[in-house]
């Protein structure tokens, strides 16, 4: 094993697996790979950095960039190709690249014969710390993101740090959105730590609230920090806000909103901003006709809304699923927030 990788466990009784952080740990895939494994169909993007030396026959399957490309055409096409290698029940897929792609991935392995093997080797920050573990998978609706999909855990995942070094700005600042959550999820120093270290530690929260709650029923949900408005940006932008940017504006509106409702002070908005816009360097604000009047319907289907306007918030007490919040509170945090 490569000397200075991490290993995360995500403890679910006979469906745990290893999450592996570091340089070079992709290199070490095929030793994960189950003997029964007869047939392996890769799926990845364009221009991702990483190729894997597998031991067993295999196809590689690429699926577009782009949000548009996360859809269930995509889903069909690659479980055509399943079909066409003779992939069974008992082979394996591996996702390798981003958050889009674990994710596609993971819905394909999943509805294929009712569910075949999936590892993913996490090539994006965004992936890492976030979309590769926990086996949410789905791919979009014209309706909002994800809302297509299933919980289909993976049997290991490869966090390749070689990989980050090949991101351009943007892609990185997408998984700062995503990394910068957990500051507020867990109250620990993150600024103190190094990125393999803040990765792992990020895993780590990841893995044992996934632990707890694999379905989402409860805590869960927390991992959600800042997605309800940070979804309805990417929508109203046409993805042209990326999602992690887009959950970096979350977490600060959430931050608004909790005040506007009494359940924190300003010192504590002010630490989100601190977070977001000081230390990861990322937007704080609207973009452009992102109104009360465009953002609101989108918000109102997201999937968690499940009494009316659904939120997690912080509070005295740590972050916090609120059901219920009034449009007059979600129209003036909103009118709190900078438009660039």
């Amino acid at each position: 094993m490569t000397s200075s990788h991490s290993t995360v466990r995500v403890d679910l009784g006979d469906r745990s697996y290893d999450v592996l952080v570091g340089h070079g740990v992709a290199n070490e895939i095929a030793t994960q790979i189950p003997d029964n494994v007869r047939r392996i169909a890769v799926v990845t993007q364009p221009g991702v950095p990483i190729r894997l030396a597998l031991p067993v026959e295999h196809k590689i399957f690429e699926i577009g960039n782009g949000e548009s490309n996360k859809s269930i055409t995509t889903v069909e096409k690659l479980c055509s190709g399943f079909a066409d290698m003779g992939l069974t029940r008992n082979d394996l897929v591996i996702g390798v690249g981003g958050g889009m792609v674990t994710d596609v991935a993971g819905f394909a392995a999943a509805v294929f014969h009712r569910g075949v093997r999936v590892m993913h080797v996490a090539t994006t920050l965004l992936a890492m710390v976030d979309a590769a573990i926990g086996g949410k998978t789905g791919v979009n609706l014209s309706a909002g993101k994800n809302l297509v999909g299933a919980f289909w855990q993976p049997s290991a995942v490869f966090c390749e740090m070689d990989a980050l070094s090949t991101l351009p700005p943007e892609q990185m600042r997408g998984g700062l959105g995503e990394l910068a959550k957990y500051h507020f999820i867990s109250g620990d120093d993150f600024l103190s730590m190094d990125m393999q270290q803040r990765i792992a530690r990020a895993v780590r929260i990841k893995a044992d609230i996934v632990a707890a709650d694999e379905r989402e029923s409860g805590q869960r949900a927390l991992l959600n920090y800042g997605h309800t408005l940070g979804h309805a940006v990417e929508i109203a932008t046409n993805f042209k806000v990326q999602h992690g940017e887009a959950v970096a504006i979350g977490l600060v509106y959430a931050a608004h909103l909790a005040e506007v409702m009494g359940r924190i002070s300003d010192d504590r908005v002010k630490e989100h901003y601190a977070v977001v816009g000081s230390e990861y360097g990322l937007s704080t604000a609207l973009p452009k006709g992102c109104t009360p009047d465009v953002l609101l319907p989108l918000i109102a289907n997201d999937k968690k809304a499940l009494d009316g306007l659904t939120f997690v918030l912080d509070s005295l007490r740590g972050l916090e699923v609120v059901p219920g919040v009034s449009e007059q509170n979600v129209r003036e945090a909103l009118a709190a927030m900078e438009v660039r």
